[in-house]
């Protein structure tokens, strides 16, 4: 099993190439930037926190993490924005270490919960989550505006 770190400067182009396969796998085509990843990990102000599996040749894959809040409820929680593990190393238990090191990450912070979302179609990914231990829940309407 490869270690579970969190990321480093060097690791992040390669992050970021992990990132953009994870956008077209959905269809989606990514916008992000080496720069924006700099600063969202590893700024003065880090918005998520990223932990990599390390293999022998580059990274097998990451595990993005965001803060949540139920403010009335005083409870903290932490969103499972991206789990991502390479095609080459599926199957090898990876997704689920990596899922384990963002479950105790939250709970070192006092988180109560976590969340995950995954394509309604990916039955792979929720039998995946099921078996981690993760509930469905009915999704909330959910509203957006753009700010620029």
């Amino acid at each position: 099993m490869p270690p579970i770190r969190p990321v480093q400067k060097s690791d992040l182009p390669m992050v970021l190439d992990l990132a953009h396969a994870l956008a077209a796998y959905h269809g989606d085509t990514a916008t992000l930037t080496l720069a924006a990843l700099e600063r969202d990990c590893l700024g003065p102000t880090p918005w998520l926190t990223l932990s990599v599996a390390e293999g022998a040749t580059g990274l097998h894959g990451y595990a993005a993490l965001c803060p949540q809040m139920q403010l009335q409820f005083g409870a903290r929680g932490m969103d499972l924005h991206h789990l991502f593990v390479c095609d080459t190393a599926r199957g090898r238990g990876i997704g689920k270490a990596l899922v384990e090191a963002a479950l105790e990450h939250a709970k070192a912070r006092g988180c109560s919960y976590m969340t995950v979302g995954t394509d309604a179609k990916n039955q792979r990914a929720q039998g995946f989550y099921r078996a981690a231990g993760f509930d469905q829940i009915t999704p909330d309407p959910r509203f957006r505006r753009r700010l620029t």
